[in-house]
């Protein structure tokens, strides 16, 4: 199916993946002039409390800028995000959605991607929760990523004030298998590390985009990240990547980063802090600086 667009010269497609009774959604976005062939497909994965088109095909009112799907559509590439189980439009099960579940999704969504596209591999971002299940999914299957950005990451969580914070809910997480979410929650992911580095109407677009879906999500993520880090093994991680923070991020203190990337084995690795941006990169006032990072990372190989 076929929808509208915020670019024009760029239209989107929907797919479903299944795993298992679980139908998992699929957004494809695409230039009408095509993509690069020689490139692997772009594949972009959600965090904890937002699902897929809030966060990377977004439309705000009067603001047409705020689709990272579009901007690299644009660019040539051919780009994919989903929906989780317990996501947007993906079945809503009786399971908590953690990060083992985020990889089966990975690999189901990847099925459907190798069909459509003919590639083999995908270039791989993640944010935040879907930072540790992209690394999740790269350790599982290594051939399967050309290269990995992590955004937003956390390796073992310590000195993350974020965490800290979130520990506080634990015996919720462990009792209960979906949160809930409102406007005033998903306001304080733009503004709880620093007010002021995203404009109040984008705050405003995303709350209503992913409240259209429900007032709840999954505990899953929370869970993990609060009682079971850490959760992936850098030295398992053959791809080349790319760790990405903002600036004033509070999920992961830059030296848990720096440990993880000094573990990682392969030679072609970067790692990039970006001034002016918290927690939610990709809809930040200074956007363009992650998208222009991680496209020139992605584009290198």
């Amino acid at each position: 199916m076929q929808h509208n667009n915020h670019f024009q010269g760029v239209r989107g497609e929907e797919h479903w993946a299944r795993k298992g009774a679980v139908s998992l959604f699929l957004w494809r976005k695409r230039g009408l002039a095509g993509s690069d062939a020689a490139r692997p497909p772009v594949l972009l994965i959600h965090g904890s409390s937002m699902s897929a088109l809030p966060t990377f095909d977004l439309t705000v009112p009067g603001k047409p800028d705020y689709s990272f799907m579009d901007w690299l559509a644009a660019r040539g590439h051919d780009v994919w995000t989903l929906d989780h189980e317990g996501y947007g439009r993906s079945t809503v099960t009786d399971g908590n959605s953690d990060i083992a579940s985020g990889v089966a999704d990975i690999t189901a969504a990847m099925e459907v991607i190798r069909r459509e596209t003919g590639a083999s591999s995908v270039l791989l971002y993640g944010m935040s929760s879907g930072a540790l299940r992209a690394a999740g999914f790269a350790q599982a299957e290594p051939d399967a990523v050309s290269r990995l950005v992590l955004d937003a990451f956390v390796w073992t969580g310590e000195g993350s004030p974020t965490l800290a914070k979130r520990r506080e809910g634990v015996e919720f997480f462990r009792t209960h298998n979906r949160r809930p979410i409102d406007r005033a929650f998903i306001t304080s992911i733009f503004t709880r590390d620093l007010p002021g580095t995203s404009d109040p109407a984008v705050i405003e677009a995303c709350a209503d985009a992913q409240l259209s879906y429900g007032d709840s999500v999954p505990t899953g993520t929370y869970l993990d990240m609060t009682t079971r880090l850490p959760l992936v093994d850098p030295e398992r991680i053959a791809a080349p990547t790319l760790i990405v923070r903002g600036e004033h991020d509070g999920i992961a203190t830059l030296d848990d980063l720096l440990a993880f990337f000094r573990r990682l084995p392969g030679g072609d690795k970067r790692i990039a802090v970006l001034p002016g941006l918290a927690h939610c990169t990709p809809l930040g006032l200074r956007r363009h600086l992650l998208w222009e990072t991680v496209a020139n990372f992605l584009e290198a190989g």
